[in-house]
């Protein structure tokens, strides 16, 4: 299939019980490795096991969910990625259809063990190991290990033989998309356990078609089908319910709303883990297709510039863009432009609490990720057959024209606006990324 990447582990994941304790090894898949001597990332203990047992299989629910795909590729199970670095771990993954995306964060605090190298993985959850972990008792201790470490899952008499699994190209799109999402939103609402709770308790029975939207009066959080001041819209409100499993567990929770509504992120915090899930718009749209990373991949960035800047996120496990153009003595906009293009490509992940990017590198290579752009493709292809016309172009104001089957496209670019007379633009007015016209009006431009 051309939208599926196979591939296999060279081991198992597995968990091991020994007396009073057990310890959890999550195999790796890597197309790329920085230190291929390191037998795993990190090796220790965890502070809350029986909610990162809750998490972890909230998030797999997540990864097996979907809503908008047909029953038969519904039947293709994926799985999700795990970061270490920067003294914590991130598990995350997108349900199959790519709209929903959610990521586990156990922080410095919760954790009680060695960082041996910092690295991204594919992890295993199969159905062994989630009956595993759902078995998993707040008093328990486990150790938690990622990487190559045994070769199997052994709990009592059972054992688990690894897979081969499929990973969903739209994936690795999706998780340059999103963090584009994530750095643009803002928090808007706080609620603690209580309000949380009642929140979720008045959403509406079955799947929700029409956009609702989170409203809160005097004290009170509701979802309302009506429209009002600083409401939160809500695409496919019936996906919330996801999130159910993991309130008795919460502390509080907070709403990250994206300027434009093109997602909404809500966040649980439960001691020292994290939960963020994010929505797109609407549950028939994924990230994947939204092309918010099209416009970081119009200039182009060259290989050597990619690579020392991925080692620079690399040694630091994050990316600082102002610390950037000081070090490196080139301007805020032109690192805050690369930024956004090694997030385009899979290399840097956003944390909200933070309010900055996280090292990520996707364990497949550089040249696979860039391919996955089509409309920039299309781009590159109309200018290189020469049907885009310049007509006038100066600082404020470009108009240019492109051929298309049997009809010419105006295009107009002016300061923070463009308009196209493609059908693309008149459906979608920007809101899912720029028209391939565009894109090759921008980098002829750009040149």
């Amino acid at each position: 299939m051309e939208d599926t990447l196979i591939y296999n582990y060279s081991r198992a994941s597995s968990l091991v019980k020994k007396d009073a304790m057990e310890e959890l090894f999550l195999a790796k898949y890597s197309e790329i490795q920085k230190n291929t001597d390191v037998p795993c990332f990190f090796w220790g203990n965890v502070g809350q096991p029986f909610i990162l047992a809750r998490c972890l299989i909230t998030l797999s629910n997540i990864v097996k969910s979907s809503f908008n795909l047909s029953p038969f590729q519904m039947a293709l199970l994926k799985d999700p990625v795990v970061t270490a670095g920067n003294e914590r771990l991130r598990f995350e993954g997108f349900s199959h259809c790519a709209g929903v995306y959610a990521r586990v964060d156990v922080l410095p605090d919760g954790l009680d063990g060695e960082f041996l190298e910092n690295g991204t993985t594919n992890v295993d959850f199969n159905q062994p190991m989630i009956t595993a972990l759902g078995s998993i008792r707040p008093n328990e201790k486990i150790m938690l290990s990622v990487g190559e470490k045994e070769v199997g899952l052994h709990k009592e008499s059972e054992r688990v033989v690894e897979r081969k699994v499929p990973l969903p190209l739209k994936w690795i799109k999706g998780l340059g998309t999103v963090q584009v999402y994530l750095s643009e939103s803002e928090k808007q609402h706080t609620f603690n356990k209580i309000q949380t709770q009642q929140l979720f308790r008045g959403m509406p029975k079955g799947v929700v078609k029409s956009d609702y939207y989170l409203i809160v009066r005097g004290n009170k959080p509701m979802f309302s089908p009506v429209k009002s001041g600083d409401a939160v819209c809500i695409g496919g409100l019936h996906r919330l319910r996801l999130l159910e499993p993991l309130l008795p567990y919460i502390d509080y929770m907070q709403v990250f709303p994206h300027p434009a509504m093109q997602s909404t992120t809500w966040q649980l915090y439960m001691g020292n883990i994290r939960f963020c899930f994010s929505l797109s718009r609407e549950s028939w749209r994924g990230f994947s297709g939204e092309g918010a990373v099209l416009e970081n991949l119009i200039e182009d960035v060259s290989d050597e510039w990619i690579d020392a800047l991925d080692k620079y996120a690399y040694a630091n496990q994050s990316f600082n863009a102002a610390m950037l153009a000081l070090d490196e003595n080139i301007s805020l906009k032109k690192t805050e432009n690369l930024t956004g293009r090694l997030a385009a490509v899979g290399l840097l992940g956003y944390d909200l609490d933070d309010h900055g990017f996280f090292y990520r590198r996707l364990p497949f290579k550089l040249d696979r990720i860039l391919e996955l752009n089509p409309r920039m493709k299309n781009a590159e292809k109309l200018i290189e057959t020469g049907k885009v016309e310049i007509i006038s172009s100066n600082s404020d104001r470009t108009e240019a024209r492109v051929e298309g089957t049997g009809v010419h496209h105006t295009i107009i670019i002016e300061t923070g606006k463009e308009r196209c007379t493609c059908e693309w633009f008149s459906k979608y007015q920007g809101l899912r990324g720029p028209c391939k016209h565009v894109l090759a009006v921008k980098k002829m431009i750009a040149v």
